[in-house]
C-alpha cells in the first residue's frame, strides 16, 4: 500500500458535518507514515517552509501568525500537514481559503483530510499536489512548486468561476441568495430556489432574448435601430466586394473604418484607412471574422466601453492604446515584449485586465496599423520615436464619473433599442464629458455578454459595483430569491412524515416539490428516483421552476457522502437518532451521529423554526445550535423538557387523553382525537404518532390553519 494514499474523496457540495459550506472530504491512509512526526524527520521541516513559506499565515490551532510552524516544530503528523498543505495551494492557484481539518477514524492509519474550496477541480488537483509534495518532503527528494502553482493556475483558469461570474455570485452571496453552479467547468449559474429562480451565464441572463443578441450581433441593423432612436452613430453601409468598399469610402468619405457586421470584441476591425489600397487590403481580413464587411465613417477620438445594466449606466472604461517607445536598437517585436508583454497586468489568465500581444501569430489589424505607420514587426524604431502597436488593448481606466448625462442618456437607449438587459455600449469621442454632437463622436457598436473585469480590476480609477447592479436587476430590494425550504431528517419515520407534511401542506395553495426516498413530487406528478433522498433530489425540487414550498427528506447517507442539498431552510424537523447508520463514514458512536442528524438543525434561518422530539434526548439537545425558534413534539404531555420550553412560552405538540394538542407558552388547544387520524398508530404502528406530530408541527410552523390541518390527517393516504 502506497505512502498517503487518497481512498475516497467525497465532495460534500453542501452543508455538512464540518461546516455550513462546500468542503473536500479525504479518506486518506497513512501507511508507513502513519506515526512519522514532523520533528523526527531530518529536514523535513526546513524542506516544507522553504518550498511553502507563505504558510506562517497559518494560525492553525495555536491561534496566531506562525502557529502552524510552531506546530510542525513540535511534532505534528501527516493527515493534518496534508491538510495546511492543500489549503496553501489553493491559495497559491488563487483561491485563498482558510478552513481545514484532519481527523482520525477508528481505522489505524486512516484519516480525514477536510479542507474548503470553491472549485471541486481546483481543490482535488490541489490535494493530489500536496500528497506528491509531502512525499518529495519526507524521503528528501526534489519539488517544482514554481512549476506545480503554475499547473494549478491554469486549473483555475480552465475551470474556476471567472471574474465576472464570481463577481456576480459574490454580490448574491452578500444579499443572502442562495447560488449553484449548474455545470462543473462553466459559468452557467442558479440564483434563488424553484419559481424565484434566475439563472446567469457570466453577463448574460435568463431574460437576455435571442432577438436582443441578434440585433447586437448584426452591426448594420444595429446602426439602424439606434440612428432611428435618435442616437449618433456612424455614416455607413454594408459593401459586397472590395471595389465597393472603395466607392462606399469614397461616398462617405475618407477616412474610414472597414469591420465585419456581426463579428465582436473588436476583431477584424480596420481603423482610419486613407487610401483606396488599405480599404482593398482590410476588405478580406474582415470577412474572415464575419459572415459579411461594411464601411463607416472614421470617428476621431478615444474609445470608451459603457455598461448600462436595466436602465442605468453602472460603469464606464476608456481604452487607450498600446505603444511602444523605440530605442535606436530594439525591433518592435523586441520592444513589444519589454515595453508591454512583461506588465504583470497583461497575461493570459482571466483575472489579467489585458491581454498579451502575440508576436508570433499577429493580429491582422496590428500589423495593418504598424504598416500604415511605415513599420514591420522587425522593424528598429529611433531612440525616443512612439509606435502604435494596438489600439483598443489598454481597457480598464476608469471615467465612470466623467460621462456626460447626455451621453448617459444615449447608452441607455441603445441598449433598451435592442432589448439587452446587460449591455456593453462602445462609444468614440474625444472628451467623455461633453454631448456626442458637439464633437462629431458616435456610438460605434453594441455587445451582449459584455466583459466586466475592466470595470472590476481598473488599471487606473475606482471599482465599479457592477456584481452589485446585476443582482440588484434581477432581485429587487427585499428578495432574496428563497421559497420555503422544510428538511425533515432522522433514523426512522422521514418518508412517512416527509408525504404527510406534504399532503397537509396542500392547504396552502402553493406548488409543492417535494423529494423523499420513495422519490420526486412536483405539484400531483411523481418521479420514481432511488436518490429522492439524496442531494440530487433537494436540487431538484429546487432547481423545478415551478416549486412555491420545498419539502425535503434529508438522509444520513446524504449528509455524510454529499452535504445537505440546500443551503438554508425555513423549518428542519428532526425525528429521532438511532444506531442503524453507524458505520457509515467511519462515524461510530451515537454522538457523532448526532451531529449528523443536526446539520438540518443548523442551517434553520434566524426567521425560520427547528421541530424536535421531545422524547429524544440527542433529538432535544439540537435546539440550542438553532438560529431560529424551536417547537417540540412529545407522546407525553408531561415531557420535562416539553414543560419547561412551554414555560418559556415556546411552541409545543403533544399528546393528551388520546388527542393531540398545540401549545404556544400557556395558551394550549385541542386539534382533534387521535383517532381521527388515518394512519394507524397502535401495536406495530404507535411509531406513526412521532411522524404524526412531527408533521403537525412543521405545518403548523408553516402557518396552516387547525382546521387545515386537522382536516388533512383525516384524509391522507
Amino acid at each position: 500500500m502506497p505512502d498517503l494514499d487518497i481512498r475516497e474523496i467525497h465532495l460534500l457540495r453542501g452543508p455538512n458535518i464540518w461546516a455550513n459550506y462546500p468542503v473536500l472530504e479525504a479518506w486518506v491512509d497513512l501507511g508507513s507514515l502513519k506515526d512519522a512526526s514532523s520533528e523526527e524527520i531530518p529536514g523535513f521541516n526546513e524542506r516544507l517552509k522553504s518550498w511553502l513559506p507563505g504558510m506562517i499565515e497559518h494560525r492553525c490551532s495555536v491561534g496566531e501568525r506562525g502557529g502552524f510552524f510552531q506546530r510542525l516544530d513540535r511534532g505534528t503528523y501527516p493527515a493534518h500537514i496534508l491538510e495546511h498543505v492543500t489549503l496553501e495551494l489553493q491559495t497559491l492557484a488563487g483561491h485563498p481559503l482558510g478552513f481545514g481539518k484532519a481527523r482520525e477514524t477508528c481505522i489505524e492509519g486512516l484519516y480525514k483530510v477536510i479542507a474548503r474550496y470553491l472549485d471541486e477541480v481546483v481543490v482535488q488537483e490541489c490535494l493530489r499536489t500536496a500528497r506528491e509534495l509531502l512525499l518529495a518532503a519526507y524521503t528528501g527528494g526534489t519539488f517544482d512548486v514554481a512549476a506545480a502553482v503554475t499547473r494549478l493556475q491554469d486549473v483555475v483558469d480552465r475551470n474556476a468561476l471567472g471574474p465576472s461570474t464570481k463577481a456576480i455570485v459574490d454580490a448574491a452571496k452578500e444579499r443572502g441568495i442562495p447560488w449553484r453552479r449548474l455545470q462543473e467547468g462553466r459559468s452557467l449559474i442558479q440564483l434563488g430556489q424553484g419559481a424565484k429562480q434566475r439563472r446567469i451565464w457570466t453577463a448574460e441572463t435568463d431574460r437576455t432574448g435571442a432577438i436582443a443578441e441578434y440585433i447586437a450581433q448584426d452591426k448594420d441593423l444595429t446602426r439602424t435601430f439606434l440612428r432611428q432612436s435618435g442616437v449618433p452613430v456612424p455614416e455607413g453601409r454594408i459593401v459586397s466586394s472590395p471595389e465597393d468598399a472603395w466607392e462606399a469610402a469614397e461616398d462617405i468619405g475618407i477616412p474610414v473604418v472597414v469591420k465585419p457586421t456581426d463579428a465582436n470584441h473588436g476583431r477584424g476591425v480596420f481603423i482610419d484607412l486613407n487610401t483606396r489600397e488599405q480599404v482593398i487590403e482590410a476588405y478580406p481580413q474582415a470577412l474572415k471574422e464575419g459572415t459579411g464587411v461594411m464601411v463607416e465613417r472614421f470617428i476621431p477620438g478615444v474609445d470608451h466601453r459603457l455598461l448600462v445594466v436595466g436602465s442605468s449606466l453602472i460603469a464606464a472604461s476608456r481604452g487607450d492604446p498600446a505603444i511602444v517607445i523605440g530605442d535606436g536598437k530594439g525591433t518592435i517585436i523586441e520592444l513589444i515584449e519589454d515595453q508591454l508583454n512583461s506588465d504583470p497586468r497583461r497575461g493570459e489568465l482571466e483575472t489579467c485586465p489585458w491581454d498579451k500581444i502575440d508576436t508570433v501569430k499577429w493580429d491582422p489589424v496590428i500589423l495593418t496599423d504598424l504598416q500604415n505607420q511605415g513599420y514591420q514587426p522587425d522593424s528598429v524604431p529611433h531612440d525616443g520615436e512612439r509606435v502604435l502597436v494596438a489600439r483598443f488593448a489598454n481597457w480598464a481606466i476608469d471615467i465612470t464619473d466623467d460621462v456626460h448625462p447626455s451621453v448617459r442618456e444615449h447608452v441607455i437607449i441603445a441598449a433598451k433599442a435592442a432589448g439587452l438587459d446587460i449591455c456593453g455600449v462602445d462609444v468614440v469621442c474625444e472628451d467623455i464629458s461633453q454631448p456626442l454632437e458637439k464633437q462629431g463622436g458616435a456610438i460605434v457598436e453594441i455587445n451582449a455578454s459584455p466583459g466586466l473585469l475592466m470595470h472590476l480590476k481598473p488599471a487606473v480609477g475606482k471599482v465599479r459595483p457592477v456584481g452589485e447592479a446585476i443582482i440588484d436587476m434581477l432581485f429587487p430590494a427585499g428578495d432574496d430569491g428563497r421559497i420555503p425550504v422544510i428538511g425533515i431528517t432522522g433514523t426512522h419515520g422521514k418518508t412517512t412524515t416527509t408525504k404527510l407534511l406534504a399532503h397537509l401542506l396542500h392547504a396552502t395553495g402553493k406548488f409543492l416539490g417535494v423529494c423523499h426516498s420513495d422519490g420526486l413530487q412536483f405539484g400531483t406528478r411523481h418521479a420514481v428516483s432511488k436518490q429522492g433522498d439524496r442531494i440530487f433530489g433537494a436540487q431538484g425540487v429546487l432547481l423545478h421552476p415551478w416549486t412555491e414550498l420545498a419539502i425535503c427528506e434529508t438522509s444520513a447517507e446524504s449528509i455524510i457522502l454529499e452535504g445537505i442539498g440546500y443551503d438554508r431552510c425555513q423549518i428542519g424537523v428532526v425525528l429521532n437518532v438511532g444506531t442503524e447508520h453507524l458505520g457509515l463514514g467511519y462515524l461510530d458512536t451515537l454522538e457523532q451521529m448526532t451531529k449528523v442528524k443536526r446539520c438540518v438543525v443548523d442551517v434553520v434561518l434566524p426567521g425560520g423554526t427547528a421541530v424536535l422530539n421531545a422524547d429524544d434526548a440527542h433529538v432535544a439537545s439540537m435546539a440550542e445550535y438553532c438560529k431560529g425558534s424551536v417547537m417540540f413534539f412529545s407522546r407525553d404531555a408531561a415531557n420535562s423538557i416539553l414543560t419547561a420550553h412551554q414555560e418559556q412560552g415556546g411552541r409545543a405538540v403533544f399528546v393528551q387523553q388520546d388527542a393531540i394538542h398545540l401549545a404556544e407558552g400557556e395558551n394550549e388547544r385541542r386539534l382533534c382525537p387521535l383517532r381521527d387520524v388515518s394512519l394507524p398508530l397502535t401495536g406495530h404502528f404507535a411509531f406513526h404518532i412521532e411522524n404524526v406530530l412531527a408533521a403537525v408541527g412543521a405545518a403548523w410552523a408553516q402557518g396552516v390553519s387547525d382546521a387545515a390541518i386537522a382536516a388533512g390527517l383525516r384524509s391522507f393516504e
